[in-house]
């Protein structure tokens, strides 16, 4: 059965630790399930930068800033998660012994360790071995276009490895299930059923405009960038220029991830999500139902607090 009143909105997501993020225009909210069965949630009024200052809306620079707010908002929201499976553990003295600047501190130094890392992994790592078969090929050497299409190769090699290897670990594959619910929740919505748990679990768990697309998609995107940044003879010198061509990147990407979910009916663009939708049998897994429930429970939170800002009465 279609909802008759559904909002015309994206509506966007993330698993934590046993729980679901939702983002919605204004809103972002968290469900998260305690190990005593209670769903526990956070709710903050929160509307993209670019919303505000439209200049930073124009096309290639809205994705940059959409990068960086979601590593601000998906840390966060990780944040709260964890916080909620370490109070199951603690004492109520050790609880009390935590304070919110101290939990600042951490958000920042995690989103930090998070972007060394990424860079370190995937740009890096990628860089410097590609550069040995370069030194080893003079095919590779005087070609450019092929040294970074071997670049590219070895990103999304390092990346799939990535994520075979976390799927190893039971908590992170609850974590790939609450993706699955995630997806599930968010594509009951978007066909317009009712948001229950016998609706999401009929849908698929693929989702084009999933975070796994849009990494993909960067790798890409990169591989057709460098071929227009003048190759340093120097490793660090390149480095550093790769690096900052990253916010070029995102923003094509974040384009053309864009363009693809609007454009699902054109055979050319449902090929482009092909590679993103195969890689997300990696990065989600069927959840439960009671993983299907806090993902809606974030859901339908997101968009009531969405009618009650349409009337001018923001929940803050």
């Amino acid at each position: 059965m279609k909802e008759a009143n559904k909002i015309d909105f994206a509506v966007g997501g993330q698993a934590v630790i046993e729980g679901v993020m939702m983002r919605s225009p204004n809103y972002t909210v968290v469900s998260v399930r305690k190990e005593s069965g209670e769903i526990v949630e956070d709710k903050n009024f929160y509307q993209n930068i670019s919303t505000r200052v439209k200049l930073l809306a124009l096309p290639l620079v809205r994705g940059v800033i959409n990068m960086f707010e979601m590593m601000y908002i998906g840390t966060k929201a990780l944040t709260f998660s964890s916080k909620q499976a370490m109070e199951d553990l603690e004492s109520e003295n050790e609880k009390k012994a935590k304070s919110e600047k101290a939990e600042n501190i951490g958000l920042i130094f995690s989103i930090i360790f998070s972007l060394i890392f990424s860079i370190f992994l995937f740009k890096f790592v990628p860089l410097w071995l590609t550069q040995i078969i370069s030194n080893s090929s003079s095919i590779v050497e005087q070609n450019y276009v092929l040294f970074n299409f071997i670049d590219g190769i070895i990103k999304t090699a390092i990346f799939i490895g990535y994520i075979a290897l976390l799927t190893m670990l039971p908590d992170i594959k609850r974590v790939f299930q609450y993706h699955g619910a995630e997806h599930k929740s968010i594509m009951t919505y978007e066909e317009g059923h009712e948001l229950t748990v016998e609706n999401a679990k009929k849908q698929p768990r693929f989702h084009p405009r999933c975070g796994t697309s849009f990494i993909l998609i960067v790798f890409v995107s990169s591989i057709f960038v460098y071929t227009f940044v003048p190759k340093h003879p120097d490793f660090v010198i390149n480095f550093v220029l790769r690096v900052a061509f990253l916010p070029i990147i995102a923003g094509v990407a974040y384009e053309l991830l864009k363009l693809t979910a609007k454009h699902q009916s054109s055979a050319i663009f449902r090929i482009m999500t092909v590679p993103g939708l195969w890689m997300q049998r990696l990065t989600t897994k069927e959840p439960d139902d009671k993983m299907l429930e806090v993902a809606l429970n974030s859901l339908k939170l997101s968009l009531q607090l969405e009618k009650e800002h349409a009337k001018d009465k923001p929940i803050r």
